[in-house]
């Protein structure tokens, strides 16, 4: 098992080429949100531009539409009806694969909420999505009874699991999870053909073949909203062309540096997710 370090970002994270533009640095489709949580959809979407992608879509739900778009007014949005229900369903289907046609990359699960119309959307998008996709929260808690379908699947998928969720997955408990997180996340990786981020204190990041540790990180990060940040970061670089396994990564290393960076500024217990993403672009000037 191999440590990320910020050597081995250094060595992978490319830097912007002179005559970038933001059609060149990669387009993300986010689908995360739900009546009530429109924080997730928040902090995946700060967290996704602050690591450097160069276009976001936002698919959102026309009664959170204000309350986001005053706190990301970088991204583009794609409002879509919901006063018959709370969250996403097929009935967006339609608009969900004309931006898949022009995104490079798709995030989908935080704060999704996990009901049938979610469950038909996630199911729908594994089997069918041709771009590269993070599964996150809900995303993952829509598959748990059909877990077969990662089998089915069209694309490169990255899961991004905490130990409740890998439990629901596997069916081992949480116990049996942490006693030997490695060996879990390989095979789920090998038998599954995913890159898993199986989150905790060190976090360890298996496509099956190659595993890799991250020891960065506080127990700071510990509260609500910390994982959309990660899935975010993580999104971020699948868009702009890195490879499942090194956006894994990098993303786990960028998130638990930023983490240790605003833990120097506003120590453990007083650190928010919000913080976090504010504090990304000093694990980037660290490696510039």
């Amino acid at each position: 098992m191999k440590e990320i370090n910020y050597q081995f970002l250094k060595n992978t994270i490319k830097p912007r080429p002179y005559n970038a533009h933001k059609g060149s640095m990669g387009s993300l489709l986010s689908i995360c949100g739900s009546y009530g949580m429109a924080g997730a959809e928040i902090l995946s979407a700060k967290s996704a531009l602050r690591t450097g992608v160069g276009l976001l879509r936002l698919l959102i739900l026309k009664s959170v539409y204000p309350i986001v778009a005053q706190v990301v007014p970088e991204a583009v949005f794609l409002p879509v009806d919901n006063s018959d229900k709370p969250s996403f369903g097929m009935k967006n289907i339609d608009t969900i694969n004309e931006n898949v046609e022009k995104s490079k990359a798709l995030l989908i699960g935080c704060g999704l909420s996990h009901n049938k119309d979610t469950e038909s959307l996630v199911q729908y998008l594994v089997k069918n999505c041709k771009i590269p996709m993070v599964l996150d929260a809900d995303g993952l808690n829509c598959i748990a009874n059909h877990i077969h379908l990662l089998k089915e699947k069209s694309c490169d998928i990255i899961i991004t699991p905490h130990p409740g969720e890998m439990s629901r997955l596997t069916g081992l408990t949480v116990k049996e999870i942490s006693a030997n997180p490695q060996k879990v996340a390989e095979d789920f990786s090998r038998e599954y053909g995913v890159v898993t981020v199986l989150k905790g204190a060190d976090t360890v990041i298996s496509n099956g073949e190659e595993t890799y540790i991250s020891y960065a990180g506080n127990p700071g990060m510990a509260t609500g909203g910390s994982g959309d940040v990660l899935a975010g970061i993580i999104s971020s670089l699948l868009a702009q062309g890195y490879s499942p396994i090194n956006s894994a990564c990098c993303g786990v290393f960028i998130h638990g540096s930023a983490g240790d960076e605003t833990k120097k500024i506003l120590g453990e217990a007083s650190m928010l997710p919000s913080d976090i993403v504010e504090n990304i672009y000093k694990v980037f000037k660290n490696i510039e």
